[in-house]
């Protein structure tokens, strides 16, 4: 890994943007959420890009705390029969959870590369 551009704030921008996270302009996804190989500007290879299930689980504690909140709120005020829930809930679970798992996992590639996070290692 190279140095990390500069700080916290510019790699979170970077990650949303989905940019890379050396120099911002240069495109971190090849697909939806397919990492690319490197960065087709300055080049930095995005071999060390491993975000694992971390934005999966932060998308779970975010869109279940809305979600969740939401359907309650909406169960208590309305009182709707069960049909309506089983129309309204899996299609806005879907759009939220596909819509911050892009930004999520740029977030964390980039927080890897600005931190110099790698693989645990022992030392001696």
């Amino acid at each position: 890994m190279s140095e990390p551009r500069s700080g916290t704030a510019s790699a979170i921008r970077a990650g949303l943007r989905g940019r890379c996270p050396r120099c911002g302009a240069g495109a971190l996804f090849a697909g939806f959420v397919t990492v690319a190989p490197s960065c087709d500007r300055c080049g930095l290879d995005f071999g060390f890009a491993d975000s694992g299930d971390g934005p999966a689980v932060f998308i779970m504690l975010i869109a279940g705390f809305a979600l969740v909140g939401a359907a309650l709120f909406v169960e208590l005020r309305y009182e709707p029969v069960w049909w309506v829930h089983a129309l309204i809930w899996p299609p806005l679970v879907a759009a939220v959870c596909l819509g911050l798992m892009r930004p999520l996992k740029g977030i964390m590639i980039a927080l890897q590369f600005t931190n110099q996070a790698g693989q645990g290692r022992l030392e001696g």
